[in-house]
């Protein structure tokens, strides 16, 4: 053993469940004049090509990982379900907000469940895309994993009383990217909302005020993109804000400028309640 890292070892970027604080890597590859984002984990490739990880913060029961090297649109079995998993559990938790909770369970959960899913759930999955295909533009392996106790606790909460608080997952993200790219992998989540609601009030300047159920469509829509979008501006923990500011603070304060703006106007102008 020379002491030299192994050159098959990846770094994996901050994981959202994942709290434990880890010490800065020390590498000759860092030394290129790049700076690499601080809080990452350290993993290692087997030889067969396979990421050894323990994800969502297990000890003692690493994962193998096989990375994809194909189309940056590659979804893997295990996203797959995961992102199944997750998506299930927000339409679901959306849907008993709409009833109040399951004391008050009515006829028409089923549409309210179908409501969240066209009109909601594509703010949350589109997001998550976006992480993932920028961070594959750049190299880096990247699969959507479901948090499991997030699930739970906020389908507990929604059945409860009504209120949905949720962490469904995250993108995943393994490779050596520098500040920048770090940084742009996590701003694609928010432009994408920007763009999504947008989107949707091009639609409500066309075509609202004709079909009582697609003015309630586009408005939910442009509420969850709107709110998904401020919220994951906010700069504290895993969220995206934290990591866009720490990339470069006026694009920061640029996008939750508009992020703001976006909750203003969708109170302001859209009105569905």
């Amino acid at each position: 053993m020379t002491g030299e890292r192994d050159p098959r070892a990846w770094r994996i970027d901050e994981d959202p469940f994942e709290t434990r604080k880890r010490s800065k890597p020390n590498s000759p590859s860092m030394n290129d004049g790049n700076t690499r984002q601080s809080r990452i984990h350290i993993v290692q490739l087997d030889q067969d090509g396979k990421v050894i990880s323990g994800f969502f913060g297990t000890q003692g029961t690493a994962q193998s990982i096989h990375l994809h090297q194909g189309s940056i649109w590659h979804f893997s079995v295990m996203e797959i379900r995961h992102l199944a998993l997750a998506t299930g559990a927000f339409t679901l938790a959306l849907a008993l907000m709409f009833e109040g909770g399951i004391w008050n369970i009515s006829p028409a959960f089923p549409a309210y469940c179908l409501l969240s899913l066209i009109s909601l759930a594509p703010a949350f999955l589109l997001h998550e895309f976006a992480h993932k295909f920028v961070a594959k533009y750049y190299g880096c392996w990247a699969e959507f994993r479901a948090d499991p106790g997030g699930l739970r606790f906020g389908l507990i909460l929604a059945a409860v009383i009504g209120i949905v608080f949720m962490a469904p997952g995250a993108v995943m993200v393994a490779g050596n990217a520098t500040r920048s790219q770090f940084g742009k992998i996590a701003v694609a989540g928010p432009v994408t909302n920007m763009a999504l609601w947008g989107i949707g009030y091009g639609a409500w300047l066309i075509l609202g005020g004709f079909i009582w159920l697609i003015d309630i469509v586009i408005g939910y829509w442009l509420w969850g993109n709107a709110i998904l979008c401020a919220f994951n501006m906010l700069p504290f923990g895993p969220l995206d804000g934290k990591k866009i500011k720490t990339w470069s603070e006026p694009i920061f304060f640029t996008c939750l400028s508009i992020a703001a703006a976006l909750v203003y106007i969708t109170q302001t102008k859209i009105a569905i309640f």
